[in-house]
Parts: structure tokens; sequence; C-alpha cells
């Protein structure tokens, strides 16, 4: 019975519109981890809105440093109702990205929870703090009803996922024996339809890198000097084609998995469908790595993207040459691919193919 009245007590904490006071007081709070302005709002974050919280759940709780400079602060919380018992971990991230605030439809706004229909619409409602509040929620409703949960909560809230999560390898490592534990359970990350719920085993990592080339000072005028100048522009489109085909197929074996997907893996996801909702975009069905379905290929095999790419000035462009292109990329990878040996292989590629000027 404790069970079945526990969710009865999470249901009530939606329908009585709790859960949704807690949240748009937690999406006010601007998180922007990549704004160095808004680091006292990561702060206020942890101290003033989550460390109450979980003090009140029987937590103790500390404000750490991040060991990596710049780097935001972390939470580390821990409830221990004794020894012998499994210690679950988890985890949340309280910074989301930008608000670009003026981007927004009217009568929206970043940092209000707005209802329209069954949606929400808020910075952060969806990545992270909706989950992380529902994870402790849950836990809430539990011992609201038994007075104790059955196993030790050890927890890490972190301010800096949407920049890479900066220090968090090396946070954990320093604090490995504080947050030893028997089992992960976090929630982050989108379902394969909005509508069914999803649990993960694990996830693809992401390797972010860049990819520069600067050939000269300056941009010059491209009547006195098109065809004479190198443009590099073209050069590191030519460059990123040499990596990744035009449909999508990563080409440069340093980059791909290095093992043959296993046949029990190819089992569990092969028939995964990924289905966005009504505002998902459409599946190019041709993209990506051939012969693999669409879940093989979106849980099942390496990736590359370039996120951005910028040469000259693309809201103002002139008659000039450039004198500069960068991309932004990154890697989805796959066990058991270790992403030290990415930048290396990228290396002695780009410089086998004649771009060894790239950085």
């Amino acid at each position: 019975m404790s069970r079945e009245q526990a969710i009865s007590r999470a249901e009530t904490y939606f329908d009585d519109g709790l859960f949704f006071d807690d949240l748009a007081r937690r999406v006010a709070i601007h998180t922007e981890s990549q704004e160095p302005s808004q680091t006292p709002e990561l702060y206020r974050y942890l101290t003033d809105e989550m460390t109450p919280y979980l003090e009140d759940m029987g937590f103790s709780c500390e404000i750490l440093p991040n060991p990596v400079a710049n780097g935001g602060p972390f939470l580390v919380g821990e409830r221990i109702e004794g020894e012998g018992l499994p210690t679950v971990f988890t985890y949340g991230h309280g910074d989301v990205v930008r608000g670009y605030d003026e981007q927004w439809d009217e009568g929206l706004s970043p940092w209000e929870i707005v209802k329209k229909g069954d949606r929400w619409y808020g910075r952060g409602t969806a990545d992270n703090k909706g989950q992380h509040t529902i994870n402790l929620a849950a836990m809430k409703a539990v011992l609201a009803e038994r007075g104790h949960l059955g196993f030790n909560v050890k927890l890490i809230l972190e301010t800096g996922e949407e920049r890479g999560s900066p220090g968090l390898r090396e946070f954990c490592d320093v604090h490995k024996d504080r947050l030893k534990s028997d089992l992960l359970i976090a929630s982050d990350g989108p379902r394969l339809s909005p509508e069914r719920p999803t649990i993960f085993m694990g996830s693809r990592g992401v390797f972010n890198f860049s990819m520069t080339l600067t050939l000269r000072d300056g941009a010059h005028h491209s009547g006195n000097w098109g065809g004479l100048l190198a443009n590099p522009g073209i050069i590191l489109a030519h460059a990123i084609s040499s990596i990744v085909s035009s449909s999508g197929e990563v080409l440069v074996n340093g980059l791909r998995s290095p093992e043959a997907m296993s046949n029990s893996v190819r089992a569990a996801i092969t028939d995964l469908v990924v289905d966005g909702g009504n505002d998902a975009p459409e599946i190019n069905p041709e993209w990506g790595e051939p012969g693999m379905t669409a879940g093989e290929k979106v849980f099942g095999c390496n990736t590359l993207e370039v996120l951005a790419y910028k040469t000259g000035n693309p809201s103002a462009p002139v008659n000039a040459i450039p004198a500069h292109a960068e991309a932004a990329c990154h890697i989805r990878y796959v066990p058991p691919t270790d992403s030290k040996l990415f930048i290396p292989a990228l290396r002695k590629h780009l410089d086998d193919k004649g771009f060894s000027a790239i950085k």
C-alpha cells in the first residue's frame, strides 16, 4: 500500500500545482552558465533554492568549488540511512543555455513558465530543472509516506553542463571515495517519443572540438585579389568534406567506432523508433551510416556534426576574401571508443590531406 500511496502523493503534487510552483521558482533564476556575469545566479540556485529543499528532505549539503578555473560550482548532497544499504547516486544540472529573450514568441519568456495547452514553456523546464525536480519530488513523496527510502542517496548538482561540464571529471576523480555508490539513476535528454517514458541504460558520449584556419591579417577586396589569395572558408569546407561525407557518413577511421556493433547491442536497439512528436523534424532516411536502422544510427555508432561555421561576416558580408574561417564540431561516440584518440587521428588526417595549416 505504501507504494500506491506514494504514487498518489506524487500525482497530487502535480495536480495541485505544487510541481509547477517549484519549477517556476527554479526557472526564474537566470542560470546561464555561458555568461560570466551570471555566475552569482549559479551560486544562488544551489545555495538559496536547492540546498534548503534538500535539507528539508534530510540531506546534508555542501557547495564546493570547481577544480577548473572559471568552472561553475557543485552541490554535493548526501542522505545516509544506514551502513550496508545500497547507495543510489543521482545527478542534475542547474544551468541552462542562454535565454535568448528576444527570440521567444510574444507572450513567452525564458524566465517564466507559461502554459499553452498541454505544454509548458520556460528555459530549463525540459533541460534539466524539470528532470531533477521530478526525481527529488518522487523521493520526497516516498519519505512523506513511510519516513524512509530504504537506501542511501548521494547527489551532484553541477552548473556547467551547457558548457560541456568543465571540471566535472576532475571533480568526480578528486571526490571519488565520497561519491562511491552502487547505482546511478539520473534524468536528462529527450524521450524516444514525447508520449512514451524512456529508460536508457547508457548514452553516447560527446566530444566537442573546433577547427580554425587563419591565412593572413584582415580581409582583402575580391576585385583586386580574387583568384590570387587562398580563401580559408573554401579550404575549411573541403577539409570538412574529407572528414564526413555529403550524406553524413564519418570517413576517418580514427573517429569511427573501433569495433563493429555487437549482436546483443544490435538486437536491443535495432527496432527503436525515434519519434519527436508533431513538432519534430522529418527524418532523412539516407543520412548517416549506410545500412543501419534509425535506432542503430542514433544509439549504436559514432557520428560527427558541424554545429556552427563562420567565415567573413555573415550578418554583413562585403566583397572581400576573408582571412579566417572556423567550425565548431562534435562527435557523439559509443564504447569502446577512446575520445583521447580523436585529436591525434584528426591531426594526422588533416596533415595527410594537405590541410596542415588548419588548427
